[in-house]
């Protein structure tokens, strides 16, 4: 069975930080694209950043450039997200989600094939 669990998130400061973590089973880890999303209430879901597995190319949502990091540790099949000077906006529930192969260039558009439940990011001002 096909699971990616996030964890890490909670309640942060505006300028703090938090790591993200998306835990993956029941699939080959090691040639995937994994993507974070976000989705705030009332906002429709936005690709955050993307990782492909197999090489380690990266993608960002433009306002987090400089500010998130998205890692991937084949090892213990997981993905990292880094993130840093953390604004009231970044506020949102972020989910992972998985599809074979790399990142696609659009890949904050792809539907991917498996999703995790999602962890609250809650930045107050």
């Amino acid at each position: 069975e096909v699971q990616l669990v996030e964890s890490g998130g909670g309640l942060v400061q505006a300028g703090g930080s938090l790591r993200l973590s998306c835990a993956a089973s029941g699939f080959t880890f090691d040639d995937y694209a994994i993507g974070w999303f976000r989705q705030a209430p009332g906002k429709e879901r936005e690709g955050v950043s993307c990782i492909s597995t197999s090489d380690g190319f990266t993608y960002y949502l433009d306002s987090v450039k400089g500010r998130f990091t998205i890692s991937s540790d084949n090892a213990k099949n997981t993905v990292h997200l880094q993130m840093n000077s953390l604004k009231p906006e970044d506020t949102a529930v972020y989910y992972c989600a998985a599809e074979p192969g790399p990142c696609h260039p659009r890949w904050f558009s792809r539907p991917y094939d498996y999703w995790g439940q999602g962890t609250q990011v809650t930045v107050s001002s």
